[in-house]
């Protein structure tokens, strides 16, 4: 599905490079359901979000479904990462000017998937969250772990190939968050491949394979 190749991230800080990621060579397979571990400041979210398509590489490759994504336009990225990737952030990224539903529904819109069939697919995964009595209320009237509900609902909506997680149950119970991790279990069963950052042990023993990260670069 993806082979990331010498992918390197710096920054220049007072004319040297600060590097985030350091020579990262990774392939994953369809179907797989990895976690990546490693402490903060390991680089974890910035390599979840290059393979995302949300930020660059400074320099390597990454192919992604047979596109070298390291050479494409913004305009086609953005194409590749609608079609085929959901992204579960830590910090939620709901719109607050937005109902719980509208939320849910954007990325259909994108898709320009008709108003009818939008309908059918929002109140049918707002049944599977059993959310449909929040539908109408806006993020600000959640509790922290409704709104990642709703975020991990729209993440889904469209029926991604690929689903990145970035802490997915860092601000929910343990009780939400072990039916946050079966409920990717079960995606992962359909087909969904998955890879999510996470601090959490019982977390990662959730996927296929760990990787960890130390200072940028892949532990063997």
């Amino acid at each position: 599905m993806l082979e990331l190749k010498h992918i390197s991230k710096w920054y220049n800080v007072g004319g040297k490079p600060t590097f985030i990621l350091k020579d990262i060579n990774l392939k994953i397979n369809d179907g797989e359901f990895v976690s990546i571990m490693g402490p903060s400041g390991s680089g974890k979210s910035t390599l979840l979000h290059i393979i995302g398509m949300l930020d660059d590489a400074s320099e390597g490759e990454y192919n992604f479904m047979d596109q070298a994504v390291h050479t494409l336009r913004e305009k086609q990225r953005s194409q590749l990462y609608k079609q085929h990737i959901g992204f579960v952030f830590q910090a939620y990224h709901l719109i607050d000017e937005l109902t719980v539903y509208e939320n849910i529904e954007t990325p259909l819109i994108y898709q320009n998937i008709k108003s009818s069939e939008r309908k059918a697919m929002v109140a049918d995964i707002l049944d599977r969250f059993q959310i449909v009595g929040k539908k109408d209320l806006f993020p600000t009237q959640l509790s922290g772990g409704q709104q990642q509900l709703v975020g991990i609902a729209r993440a889904l909506i469209a029926k991604p190939r690929l689903l990145l997680a970035d802490e997915p149950t860092g601000n929910l119970n343990s009780r939400q968050g072990e039916e946050i991790m079966d409920l990717f279990k079960q995606l992962n069963k359909d087909g969904v491949t998955i890879i999510q950052v996470t601090h959490s042990e019982k977390n990662a023993g959730y996927g296929s394979h760990i990787i960890n990260l130390l200072d940028g670069r892949v532990e063997q």
